[in-house]
């Protein structure tokens, strides 16, 4: 009842803050209704009372209420089991909401937002437009605030344009392709769009990712990109709205696959065809490639596309065909369970393989990380998934870390005969008040374990000062409750050898708001890599590697 009551509570943040006014128990009622909530205008008149008692609304007279920034911050932090949902959703939302009248070139296209510190970033921003590498060769340049904004037409409009005209547009993935000689080759890196609660190009934005500029200069280098499918019914209507695009000035394909064809090494279902197109951050990435400080959101908001202005644009973008051959592009679940059938550690003598992250570091920077460890091990023990570590030798005159792998417990109760699945990866905010994840992204559609994610996006903060929060990785997984009073023994003898827990819940339970499966429990670890982003936090130099290495035990020694 809780989680429903808190449901109805999160869609009534939603609701006042995409209308952005002051709004009455009776409007929010109705929006509710269509939302498919039954709720009386009593009933949501309690409602706004709890929210007012949180702080996240407030009331303004007889009026109604409005949402606070507390509010806003609650909506964006709050039930992740909600936002993995609705991060889909929100894309079929903008999809449906696209305008775009392709014979007038008039009308709402959805568009990609970043802030801009130096406006000189625009010479290289245009040049990716100039050499096609864009969706679109309109942008927009604003200021608010005192704040410079660049604004590129975002791929999801394509789809919008489909589902507008009839076709079945579904994006699967959103990713990393390997571009060699101007050709584009295969998805190196890629997340579903469903079941997430980070976009999956929003994944792949940070610094370090991409490489467009090598594009530019050699023809070699990795584009962000996006994948969808559409029935092979309508292939031919696609192709010819996708020309009519072009016209007006948006195109971005990489490639259309024939029926069934695999596209950029993903796999396609039989009487579908796959369709891939660049990333609409392309031109962002690129000056962030350059040093230029961009905070760039995917997907954020509506544009007039004719208030646009048109850059020197290859609407065919400089890449060859994708004609080239590749393998099928492999997801990190599957991996997942080749590496859990190979951990053999008895819970009863402590013997035997686990799975380790290893990560390395320059052997003059070895003791100064282990202090750093150290350290975070004696105040926050809880933040480590075991209280074993090893070091291993690399000829490149660097240490490696290794340090035990949470997915080591799904392959312990694996060989007990006890089905144990990891669904997510995660950020945890461990708050004073409670803690919950603020991000969440499945292991299923993934093609990299997304701890490396986190850390790459900068998006934990290890021991921090004082009343402030912290946010580390941490992992759940689902096992089926008939099997939890064994679970829950093996739980309590690999404790005894240094494994830890964060959270072993009840059947049909939540876990920090994370949600699990109809007859399950759930059980969270802390990441086995959050003393590898302590000394990342630190300033080390660190080469984070997850889900490395089948290792003996009895190579490891205790903090």
């Amino acid at each position: 009842m809780k989680q429903e009551t808190d449901l109805k509570m999160m869609e009534i943040l939603r609701i006042l803050n995409s209308e952005d006014k002051v709004l009455g128990a009776k409007h929010i009622s109705d929006e509710l209704g269509k939302r498919g909530y039954s709720l009386g205008e009593r009933a949501v008149r309690y409602h706004m009372r709890i929210l007012d008692e949180k702080g996240f609304t407030e009331k303004i007279g007889h009026k109604g209420r409005i949402i606070t920034q507390e509010g806003k911050n609650e909506l964006n932090n709050g039930l992740i089991f909600d936002q993995v949902d609705f991060s889909y959703s929100r894309f079929q939302e903008k999809m449906y909401n696209v305008s775009l009248d392709i014979s007038t070139a008039k009308g709402f296209v959805i568009a990609n937002i970043s802030s801009i510190n130096q406006l000189d970033a625009k010479d290289i921003i245009d040049s990716v437009f100039e050499h096609g590498l864009a969706v679109s060769k309109n942008i927009l340049y604003t200021k608010e605030d005192d704040v410079d904004y660049i604004k590129t037409v975002c791929g999801t409009t394509i789809d919008g344009v489909f589902q507008k005209n009839g076709i079945i547009s579904r994006p699967s993935y959103g990713g990393l392709v390997k571009v060699e000689d101007n050709i584009p080759l295969k998805f190196i890196e890629q997340i579903a769009y469903e079941k997430t609660s980070i976009t999956p190009l929003e994944a792949f934005s940070g610094k370090g990712n991409t490489s467009i500029l090598d594009v530019l200069s050699s023809g070699d280098g990795v584009i962000p990109a996006n994948f969808r499918t559409i029935p092979m019914t309508k292939q031919a209507h696609a192709k010819k709205i996708l020309e009519d695009l072009n016209k007006i000035g948006i195109g971005g394909l990489i490639k259309m696959g024939k029926p069934g064809e695999s596209v950029l090494g993903i796999n396609v279902p039989e009487g579908m065809v796959g369709v891939s197109i660049i990333g609409g951050i392309a031109p962002l990435c690129a000056a962030q490639e350059d040093g230029y400080d961009l905070n760039i959101k995917l997907a954020d908001e509506f544009v007039n596309y004719e208030s646009m202005t048109s850059v020197d644009y290859n609407v065919k973008p400089v890449l060859s065909d994708a004609t080239r051959k590749t393998n099928k592009v492999s997801f990190v679940f599957e991996k997942i369970f080749n590496w859990i059938s190979q951990v053999t550690f008895d819970y009863n003598t402590f013997e035997g393989d686990i799975i380790t992250n290893i990560s390395y570091v320059d052997k003059q920077n070895l003791d100064e990380s282990l202090e750093i460890i150290y350290n975070l091990y004696r105040e926050y023990p809880h933040y480590f998934m075991g209280d074993k570590y090893a070091l291993l030798d690399d000829k490149d005159g660097k240490v490696g870390i290794a340090t035990i792998c949470s997915l080591s417990v799904d392959g312990i109760l694996t060989n007990n005969g006890i089905v144990s699945i990891p669904i997510y990866s995660g950020v945890l905010d461990i708050d004073k008040r409670q803690r919950r994840f603020t991000e969440l992204i499945s292991y299923k559609g993934s093609s990299v374990d997304p701890h490396e994610i986190f850390i790459k996006k900068d998006m934990c903060n290890i021991a921090t000062k004082k009343g402030s929060s912290d946010r580390i990785l941490a992992s759940v997984h689902s096992v089926p409750y008939v099997a939890r009073d064994d679970a829950l023994d093996i739980f309590d003898s690999i404790g005894k050898a240094g494994f830890n827990f964060l959270d072993i819940g009840k059947p049909n339970q939540y876990i920090y708001n994370s949600k699990i499966d109809m007859y399950h429990f759930g059980y969270a670890t802390a990441g086995g890599l959050n003393p590898i982003e302590k000394v990342k936090e630190s300033g080390v130099c660190v080469d984070v590697k997850s889900i490395e290495k089948i290792m003996d035990f009895k190579h490891f020694e205790t903090f």
